[in-house]
């Protein structure tokens, strides 16, 4: 029985939030002006339909972001944003959550319907959030086509940021961003070179050659410590399919899908997919795959990377080596995708650049002056606002040469670079394009964070296979969906680890498909292409 103490304290926790939020609801509720007796129309509030400042007397709109864990606010000091309040007398009341607590705090938002000016970050709002609260949010064509001409001019550049930005019923709700500097390749293959050097020998090519390292480094003992204690291959059961990559089988966004022949795949009721597992299953009987793999946690995993007294992990699939090796880093390097048995090699990623990014920006139906914000927002849309957008400002973080090229700065000493990126600026969130040619005017550092993982990236860009595009659905299909994946996502992940785990996947094949089928796989498909061939169709 639940102790009646523990019922009055969960109440009292709700309630406590209720409030909290009903708190911080009252104080977003639209936007203030410095005049109290100023009206809603845009000809008293005096906007200028071009140029700086965007109004004649200052307003304030009310910005809601929400910031991974505790990282708190200090993106405000970002010397830009605080010169674009002056430049454009448009003042920002910021309220910054915590992405721990968010999600009670964003359905009680949502439920009662009071929203702040401006919604800013994809993580704030999902697409379903979206979809399925239209009426929360105005649709922004015709803000883009009159008061937005730097989005204009990048979306007909790059015309894929309409595509991810454009909903079902054709309309565009939120604004994309396109991240400067971005790999075209996701995680890759790193291996321990100083292994590799101590037993004489040379980085894999193939699966055949993967498996004979393999099995050198989990018997002739690479890391010099006497003891039997290497893993091969390690990582957690959650990071996805990489382990099958040589197979033709890639899942950018874990979603089971990809793109052959431009047509959508569900790819593990493949042939592919069948004959990754039993490799799969042959490397972890020999004890080649850390038997802990589909158990272990990300804490389990990070201790093994970092193993105090000896690296003990051979061979992984990384973003970047020094960000997940703590001192043992510089014993590893990237190196290509591994061949597999037709010869091929396949990398996830996206052909285009992992830049593009939506649900940036919305404005809500609470806010008086959509003009103000659509302007606003569009000086967020150049090169130099992206940049100091994205790692911080130019004088701070960024330093600026006269030949109009850009440098960044080192970090202060005991902080990385990513994590003083995230202190100085939006970083992933909010709005941002920079041209695809600008960034040759940017100076990364080679050896760590985006400078590091550009140099990896071309062992890869070039075998990027094509990755189901971040399509999106309607209300209706947003209502089938999570009932359609939660049972059949969980059935080929478990049914994975148990075949790579303990084999039978001839045995148990047919009965896997006709289970699948039970659980409605053909609507799931039939749900995603609909979505592809909207996608497909913006112009």
């Amino acid at each position: 029985m639940v102790n009646k103490n523990t019922k009055r304290a969960k109440r009292f926790k709700l309630l406590i939030s209720v409030v909290l939020i009903s708190a911080l609801l009252l104080g977003l509720a639209g936007c203030s002006s410095s005049s109290e007796n100023e009206s809603s129309s845009e000809s008293n509030i005096n906007m200028n339909q071009e140029g700086l400042p965007i109004v004649g007397e200052p307003i304030t709109l009310n910005v809601l972001t929400v910031r991974w864990g505790n990282m708190g606010d200090t993106f405000k000091q970002n010397q830009w944003l605080q010169e674009l309040e002056k430049q454009t007398n448009v003042k920002i009341n910021w309220q910054v959550m915590s992405s721990n607590d968010w999600g009670e705090q964003k359905s009680i938002m949502l439920a009662s319907g009071t929203l702040p000016d401006v919604i800013l970050g994809d993580i704030v709002f999902s697409d379903s959030d979206i979809v399925n609260n239209l009426s929360f949010f105005r649709p922004l064509d015709e803000y883009i086509d009159q008061y937005m001409p730097n989005l204009k001019e990048a979306m007909g550049e790059t015309p894929e940021m309409k595509r991810i930005s454009t909903f079902p019923d054709g309309k565009i709700y939120s604004l994309p961003s396109r991240l400067p500097s971005r790999p075209k390749s996701s995680n890759q293959p790193i291996i321990n070179q100083a292994w590799l050097d101590r037993l004489g020998l040379k980085a894999p090519d193939n699966t055949e050659e993967l498996y004979k390292v393999f099995k050198a480094f989990k018997e002739q003992d690479p890391n010099g410590n006497g003891k039997q204690d290497e893993i091969p291959y390690s990582g957690s059961g959650d990071i996805g399919v990489d382990l099958l990559n040589p197979f033709g089988i890639t899942d950018l966004n874990g979603n089971s899908m990809m793109v052959k022949d431009g047509k959508p795949v569900f790819f593990p009721v493949s042939g592919e997919y069948k004959e990754a597992i039993k490799w799969a299953h042959q490397l972890y009987a020999e004890g080649l795959i850390d038997q802990e793999i589909f158990t272990q946690d990300n804490t389990m995993v990070t201790a093994k990377q970092q193993n105090p007294d000896a690296a003990i992990v051979g061979f992984s699939n990384q973003w970047i080596p020094d960000a997940v090796f703590g001192k043992w880093k510089d014993e590893y390097i990237a190196i290509p995708p591994i061949a597999g048995p037709d010869g091929q090699r396949y990398q996830p990623g996206e052909p285009d650049g992992m830049s593009l990014r939506r649900n940036e920006l919305l404005i809500t139906t609470s806010c008086k002056y959509p003009e103000v914000v659509a302007r606003w927002a569009d000086q967020f849309y150049t090169n130099e606002a992206s940049i100091q957008n994205f790692w911080g400002a130019i004088g701070t973080v960024i330093q600026k040469n006269d030949d109009n090229t850009y440098q960044l700065m080192n970090p202060p000493a005991g902080t990385s670079a990513d994590a003083w990126y995230w202190e100085q600026s939006l970083r992933d969130f909010g709005p941002k394009y920079v041209k695809p040619d600008f960034e040759k005017n940017i100076t990364l550092d080679k050896n760590v964070g985006d400078g590091l993982k550009l140099v990896i990236d071309k062992y890869g860009s070039e075998y990027v296979t094509t990755p189901f595009p971040n399509v999106m659905y309607s209300a209706e299909e947003f209502q089938e969906l999570p009932t359609l994946t939660t049972d059949i996502d969980s059935f080929v992940r478990t049914t994975r680890a148990k075949w790579i785990t303990e084999g039978n996947i001839d045995q148990e094949w047919n009965g896997y498909l006709k289970k699948l089928n039970d659980m409605g796989l053909e609507r799931l498909i039939q749900i995603r292409s609909d979505a592809y061939d909207r996608y497909t169709s913006i112009k």
